[in-house]
């Protein structure tokens, strides 16, 4: 669609920091994503902006790849978007990577794959530089257990054991693609890669693997947990800070960065001992 012919769409890439946010969804009197999103495209755009997002991550939830997709005119010149964008946006979040895309296009409808992170800072005192984009596990954890429980969830299952709010309409069924653990010095990675994820279904797996690393759960019960189709018969709700949205994948486009650090990386390969 050319200039000045009308309505377009778009898909801008956002990533954020989810401490001071109730969450990504728009909520009237409440600071969220959606909300700052909305009010400063509405500015730049000059009318009402809604956008979609590829995730609706809860709050304290961080993004690396969140991508989030609207209509409006089509006067605005798209190289300037993200450049526009970023002045008229809060600190605690940043846009890139702004295109026009075919009409009618959805960040959340046609994903294909969601990809989060979530970051463990295991020892046993807190850390003051690491406590907004990491949880803190004081209990010393065995990764090869959390390993061995982590491969009985890959795969295609109903998850309902794993979620926190029951979808409105739709199943629990869901394809968890990859379950991988990444151990470098006090901190521990764990990264999901599904076609789709319920509610709180990263936190609640990610709170279970604890359980079992520290030995309060065995690796063989993660297979029962499934099989239970019960909330109950899983682990606690791991804490928001420690997750982050890191990529969404399309068809012809995804969102992570090559190269891209999570905050915690950064921050530990700057200077290992400041933690």
């Amino acid at each position: 669609m050319e200039a000045g012919s009308g309505e377009a769409t778009y898909r801008v890439v956002v990533e954020y920091d989810g401490t001071e946010f109730k969450g990504f969804q728009f909520q009237p009197e409440v600071r969220t994503v959606a909300g700052v999103l909305e009010t400063a495209l509405s500015r730049l755009f000059g009318r009402p902006v809604k956008v979609t997002g590829a995730g609706r991550t809860d709050a304290g939830v961080h993004a690396l790849g969140q991508v989030v997709s609207f209509v409006s005119h089509d006067a605005f010149p798209v190289e300037k978007l993200g450049l526009a964008l970023n002045s008229a946006l809060p600190r605690d979040v940043t846009a890139r990577d702004a295109a026009r895309v075919e009409d009618g296009f959805s960040a959340r409808l046609h994903a294909l794959e969601r990809s989060y992170t979530y970051v463990v800072h295991n020892r046993r005192e807190p850390s003051a530089v690491l406590r907004r984009f990491a949880h803190h596990e004081y209990r010393a954890l065995d990764v090869e257990r959390m390993s061995e429980a982590a491969q009985a969830l890959v795969g295609t299952h109903d998850f309902v054991t794993f979620c926190g709010v029951l979808p409105e309409r739709g199943g629990t069924v869901r394809t968890l693609r990859a379950l991988g653990l990444e151990h470098e010095g006090e901190l521990l990675r764990l990264h999901f890669r599904a076609n789709g994820f319920l509610h709180r279904m990263v936190r609640v797996m990610t709170g279970t693997l604890l359980d079992i690393g520290a030995g309060k759960r065995e690796p063989a019960e993660a297979a029962a947990m499934l099989a239970a189709r019960d909330r109950r018969a899983a682990g606690p709700t791991a804490p928001p800070q420690g997750l982050f949205l890191v990529d969404v994948r399309y068809p012809d486009f995804r969102s992570q960065r090559a190269g891209a650090a999570l905050p915690p990386l950064a921050a530990a390969a700057a200077s290992p001992q400041s933690s």
